[in-house]
């Protein structure tokens, strides 16, 4: 027996495997909704400049407020999806999370770095965070391994000098840098 194969939109048709792809769809952007809620809320008490009238929350807080209403209605059509009836159960929720290990690995390694920028700060962070990212998504060895710590280090270190020498705007310094 085949797979289903997806259609031009991008879907795979309703039928086998089809509720597991839904369930798993549903479990990830109803979790992913609950976490950008939480970070919109957590962006109100973010510093704020004599130079932005509107505060420094307000840009996370519009991106975080699209991020939840882009989740919020692909869970509805994967709700949907489950309630239809010639929806059959099969191992797809499986298959589905095993086929977006890669994405899977570089979340957890977003969130890595969001709790280890207080104590690392930026710059050793964001170098750690890409190099780790690269290494994850194929970059382990001879020249391309050189190629993605360059960009690490050329993204980290430039974007800390760029925002703290150009735009005067300090990023996190944290306690090991």
């Amino acid at each position: 027996m085949t797979a289903p194969t997806p259609t031009a939109s991008g879907e795979t048709p309703v039928g086998e495997g089809a509720r597991g792809q839904a369930l798993a769809n549903a479990i990830l952007n109803a979790t992913l909704a609950a976490l950008f809620v939480a970070l919109f809320v957590q962006a109100d008490s973010l510093p704020s400049s004599m130079w932005e009238p509107l505060g420094s929350g307000s840009f996370p807080r519009l991106v975080l407020a699209a991020l939840v209403v882009f989740n919020l209605s692909i869970l509805t059509q994967s709700l949907l999806t489950l309630r239809r009836p010639d929806c059959k159960a099969g191992a797809g929720a499986a298959a589905w999370f095993v086929q977006r290990r890669l994405a899977f690995a570089t979340l957890a390694a977003f969130a890595l770095y969001a709790l280890s920028m207080p104590w690392l700060g930026f710059p050793l962070a964001s170098l750690l965070f890409l190099a780790g990212v690269q290494w994850t998504l194929g970059a382990r060895r001879g020249r391309r391994l050189a190629i993605a710590l360059i960009v690490a280090a050329v993204f980290s270190l430039g974007l800390y000098w760029l925002f703290g020498e150009v735009f005067r705007i300090s990023l996190p310094a944290g306690r090991l840098w």
